[in-house]
């Protein structure tokens, strides 16, 4: 493993965390030459996950200092290797949490590369050659064309870069749930931040009935009014628990807070799902009895293919599917990542890495 070969040659300006105190500083560094399997995307934007905290403070102890974040990027061709066909120059694209896969495995040839053993991930990650991954908090970015997406004309490029994560995270629990196409049902929505306002988005623009279960009855009002949702549970009120029992077809826990799983899942009807997409750091209780007398099923789900990237967003531009951002500057990014550990965003930060002058 190596941070860069003798083919990072091109010297890129970016901003990295060096140690685990996770200050984002400005930061110089090298990416690799074009290759004939690449596009060399000039970004605009870069959406802040909050694995980007975890990494930048080496909260699960694998972080490779320095780390340069980012996994919601959205920018500019500006060169295409010989062996890339489906882009060029001037088009606008996407990338998400991959860089690289096998390619080879039963996941990478069944289009689920998400799920190969040997997925590298957009920073932090190793690449093919050997160097380490960088990511979106930079001015460019050198990558495989197999992990790339096309952004539609119609989507604004800051407003799409949360897509490339928190979009197709919540978006492809529904498409493997059967929610799209489908019959009227009644979807469950845990959490109203980053991924919950944007699974809202998604199961209305579907057509189907959707109740947020949240702590916080502060955010009934915004859940109803702005987003659209058509109920609102207080999951600290058993009374409103007990009434919406055995209500809901799916439901979609986006929470990445402790919490224990029984109380909702007894808000399923019988055969009703439980999609798991938040990551608590401590082992979820998950009690038997609401399993067994429910006939209820309980999964997880990770991100999703660049096929269903591009799938997703293509829905995003036929539904006009956006995320409720907040622009921040690089230089206010150790400051959005306070605000993010406080909840105070809604609901996802988005760093212009290219200024204000791109209008796209």
């Amino acid at each position: 493993m190596a941070k860069t070969t003798p083919n990072h040659t091109q010297a890129v300006s970016g901003w990295a965390a060096l140690d685990s105190s996770g200050k984002i500083t400005p930061y110089i560094f090298n990416r690799r030459e074009n290759g004939v399997n690449d596009v060399t995307i000039k970004i605009l934007y870069c959406g802040i996950c909050h694995t980007d905290l975890h990494y930048a403070k080496n909260d699960w102890g694998i972080t490779m200092y320095p780390v340069i974040p980012g996994h919601e990027i959205t920018g500019i061709v500006v060169e295409v290797g010989s062996n890339v066909s489906n882009f060029k120059t001037g088009d606008k694209v996407g990338v998400g949490c991959m860089s690289a896969s096998c390619l080879q495995c039963e996941s990478c040839k069944s289009s689920e590369e998400n799920y190969c053993d040997k997925v590298q991930f957009t920073y932090n990650g190793v690449f093919w050659d050997g160097s380490i991954t960088y990511g979106g908090y930079s001015k460019m970015l050198v990558t495989d064309y197999r992990f790339v997406v096309a952004v539609p004309d119609n989507l604004p490029m800051d407003r799409a870069a949360p897509l490339l994560c928190a979009g197709v995270t919540v978006f492809c629990p529904m498409k493997d749930n059967n929610l799209i196409g489908s019959p009227r049902q009644n979807i469950g929505v845990i959490g109203l931040g980053g991924l919950g306002h944007l699974a809202i988005k998604f199961a209305k623009a579907f057509g189907h009935h959707v109740t947020v279960i949240s702590t916080s009855l502060s955010k009934e009002k915004e859940a109803k009014t702005k987003l659209g949702a058509d109920d609102f549970i207080v999951s600290s009120n058993a009374q409103q628990m007990k009434s919406r029992h055995r209500t809901l077809d799916f439901i979609l826990d986006t929470v990445s807070a402790n919490h224990s799983l029984g109380p909702y899942l007894e808000l399923l009807k019988i055969k009703g799902t439980f999609v798991i997409v938040g990551a608590p750091e401590k082992p979820m209780d998950l009690p038997s009895f609401p399993l067994i007398f429910g006939k209820r099923t309980v999964k997880g789900s990770m991100i999703g293919s660049i096929k269903e990237t591009q799938e997703m967003i293509d829905i995003c531009g036929k539904y006009n599917i956006m995320c409720d951002i907040e622009i921040v500057t690089p230089d206010k990014i150790n400051e959005a990542y306070e605000r993010i550990e406080k909840n105070d965003i809604k609901y996802r930060f988005v760093i212009d890495i290219a200024g204000q002058s791109s209008k796209l």
